[in-house]
């Protein structure tokens, strides 16, 4: 909880000369959540609080989201001050990636990563995620390089070059991902290359082969979206990269530490494991936190019951067979307030 992190966000404030905003979202398996136009406004209440300050420093996890609620973050922050940085203590891949490239520097722990910005669509179209076949929820992000890389895969790999045949690839690629998802993946395609170029100029000024060896690296040459770039990579291709002393690190591993305690990311949800023996079971999940010193969280929270339903199946000649399926009543799934001025 804030209160518990709230002495190591003033040393933060100290340290950067800054006014410090965390933005965590929730990679819980089966619970995984991203960057969504959402989470605008409740920044805008954060900031409001700032009073325009000089600096503003981001602390930063998430694995991606959307690539306009992102370039939107990274407009707003730049509204409310005039030196924006970000703290990466782990994760700040695709999207995330997006927000740090345009801060005026990143601040990376020795294990932090960013990672390419080529486009990725989560969206209740999209193909459900099979690990978790128990919360139809859970989706699979459908990336524009993926898609890009299966027609590849046929033209030069298995050299099919008729046009009917292509199609029919298509069509076969188009009965597992959904024709919208497809096309909106491939129109932020050339949007991504535009984001890319304008936030990447700060970095590189007038060596344009520099910066486009850059983007092309971020937006599509780094071979997979999963690619971790390290500081000593991003440094490589001319970002400014800051590492922290250790004294810094340690507040930032700290930090990191709770708050990956406090949303519980390493236990996945497993209604099974919630309900144990019981037939009923009710959870509540933090998923995702926007949270200052001076206003407070805004935690995103999934509540709801789960309900183990059980049937008998009698075959001719055999035993009964017991069946069960589980039945996930959300009740509450949504942002939450948790007032500052709670903690002494």
């Amino acid at each position: 909880m804030l209160k518990d992190r709230i002495e190591l966000y003033k040393k933060i404030e100290t340290e950067r000369n800054s006014k410090l905003i965390v933005f965590v979202t929730g990679d819980k398996p089966g619970m995984e959540t991203q960057i969504s136009p959402d989470s605008h406004d409740l920044f805008v209440n954060h900031l409001d609080k700032f009073n325009l300050p000089e600096k503003i420093t981001l602390y930063l996890y998430t694995r991606g989201g959307d690539t306009m609620a992102a370039w939107g973050l990274v407009n707003l922050l730049k509204q409310f001050c005039k030196d924006y940085e970000v703290i990466v203590p782990s994760k700040a891949r695709s999207s995330g990636t997006l927000i740090s490239l345009g801060a005026d520097r990143i601040i990376m722990t020795k294990q932090a990563t960013l990672g390419p910005i080529d486009p990725s669509l989560n969206s209740h179209l999209n193909p459900q995620n099979p690990t978790f076949p128990q919360n139809p929820q859970a989706r699979v992000p459908v990336s524009v390089e993926s898609i890009k890389g299966y027609f590849e895969y046929a033209k030069q790999e298995l050299d099919i070059h008729d046009e009917a045949q292509l199609a029919q690839i298509f069509l076969g690629l188009s009965s597992q991902i959904h024709p919208i998802v497809i096309g909106n993946v491939f129109r932020s395609r050339q949007q991504i290359l535009r984001l890319a170029t304008s936030l990447l100029k700060k970095h590189f000024g007038t060596d344009e082969e520099k910066m486009n060896k850059a983007i092309n690296f971020f937006c599509s040459d780094s071979g997979s979206h999963d690619y971790p770039i390290s500081r000593r990579e991003a440094r490589e291709f001319g970002l400014n990269i800051e590492t922290p002393n250790m004294e810094f690190y340690k507040v930032i591993k700290d930090i990191y530490d709770d708050i990956y305690n406090e949303l519980d990311i390493t236990n996945g949800f497993d209604p099974n494991v919630i309900l144990g023996n019981n037939l009923k079971a009710s959870y509540e999940v933090r998923r995702i936190l926007i949270e200052s010193i001076d206003c407070g969280t805004d935690v995103y929270i999934s509540e709801g019951e789960l309900i183990k339903n059980q049937h008998q199946i009698q075959m001719p000649n055999m035993a009964p067979i017991i069946q069960s399926s589980i039945q996930d009543n959300r009740k509450f799934e949504g942002w939450k307030h948790e007032d500052s001025s709670s903690i002494n």
